[in-house]
């Protein structure tokens, strides 16, 4: 499991994130204080407070192409 802070700055970021995670077969959850919500779900991430950043864990070893993806959401 690879764990890393994500950020967005707008409605498209969401969804392109969201376009880019679905494309993967493991699992991929956000966390912000005690809500945990599938990265999967644009409705979960809305639910969660995007004014700071937002904990993402990756369950799987084999995430490089993933995480060079999404390299302009990482903070």
């Amino acid at each position: 499991m690879k764990s890393v802070n994500v950020s967005f700055k707008s409605i498209n970021d969401v969804k392109d994130f969201v376009n880019i995670v679905n494309r993967y077969e493991f699992e991929v959850d956000l966390s912000s204080g005690r809500y945990v919500v599938d990265a999967k779900s644009i409705m979960g991430i809305f639910s969660l407070d995007l004014s700071k950043p937002i904990k993402m864990d990756i369950h799987s070893d084999d995430c490089e192409s993933l995480l060079n993806e999404i390299k302009k959401f990482i903070v």
